[in-house]
C-alpha cells in the first residue's frame, strides 16, 4: 500500500446482505452503496489486475466479512474464495464516485467478449411499504404490504410498478419527487429488493403533485 495519507476517511461502513450492497459514508458527507458484484470485479488484487479479460460470473457473489487494514482501508472476503483484495478508503471513494462510468465500461467489455450477465433468479416478493406526508394523504394509508412481481428487482422498478398500479398514480412515485429508504436506510434506485424488505417512500417537496382522485 502507498505511504501517502488517505484523502477520504469513512464515518460508517456496513454490509446489507439482502440487497448485497456495501454502504460507506465519508467525512465530507458523501455516501455510497456499492454492489458486491461491482466490488468483486473491480478488485485491485494483483491476480485480478493482471487478467487480460474482465472478471465474469460474479452476479451472485456475496461478501462473507470485511477486515480492517490499519487506518487505510479494509480487506474484503468474498464467498467465491477471493480474499486478497485490499480496498483503501480512497479506492472505495473513487469506486463510489465513478460507479456509473465504471459499470458502463465493464458492461461494454462484457459485450465485446460475448458474455451475457445472468441476473440471479427473481421471484415474487413480499414488500412492506411505508408512506409519508402528502403521499400518505393521497393514498389514504400510511402502510401496506404487497406482493411485487418478479419484474420488480430494485427500488427504481418498484416505483415504476407502484405508479402503474392505478391510472394517474405515476406522478406520486416520480423518482424526482421522492426519496426512498430500504430497511430504514436511505438507498439508491439500483438497490435490490428481497422478500420481506421494508421500503419507505418520502416526498422531497411539501407540495403534492396534482392528480385525479385515483385512490
Amino acid at each position: 500500500m502507498t505511504d501517502q495519507p488517505a484523502r477520504h476517511h469513512p464515518t460508517d461502513i456496513g454490509l446489507h446482505r439482502k440487497s448485497r450492497l456495501l454502504s460507506i459514508a465519508f467525512d465530507d458527507g458523501v455516501a455510497f452503496e456499492l454492489p458486491y458484484e461491482y466490488l468483486r470485479v473491480f478488485s485491485k488484487a494483483a491476480e485480478v489486475r493482471t487478467l487480460d479479460r474482465p472478471v465474469t460470473g460474479k452476479e451472485a457473489v456475496d461478501i462473507e466479512q470485511i477486515e480492517p487494514q490499519g487506518q487505510y482501508g479494509v480487506r474484503i472476503l468474498f464467498d467465491d474464495g477471493h480474499d486478497t483484495g485490499i480496498y483503501a478508503w480512497d479506492t472505495l471513494y473513487a469506486l463510489g464516485a465513478n460507479h456509473e462510468r465504471n459499470w458502463a465500461a465493464y458492461l461494454k467489455e462484457l459485450e465485446q467478449i460475448g458474455y451475457q450477465r445472468q441476473e440471479p433468479r427473481q421471484e415474487a416478493k413480499r414488500v412492506k411499504l411505508l408512506y409519508f406526508n402528502w403521499l400518505a394523504q393521497k393514498l389514504r394509508k400510511q402502510t401496506e404490504e404487497l406482493v411485487a412481481p418478479p419484474s420488480v428487482v430494485d427500488l427504481d422498478t418498484l416505483l415504476v410498478w407502484l405508479g402503474r398500479r392505478k391510472l394517474g398514480a405515476a406522478p406520486l412515485f416520480d423518482r424526482e419527487r421522492v426519496r426512498v429508504t430500504l430497511n430504514k436506510q436511505f438507498a439508491e434506485g439500483f438497490s435490490r429488493l428481497h422478500d420481506g424488505d421494508e421500503v419507505g417512500i418520502i416526498p422531497t417537496s411539501p407540495t403534492a403533485p396534482a392528480t385525479p382522485d385515483l385512490v
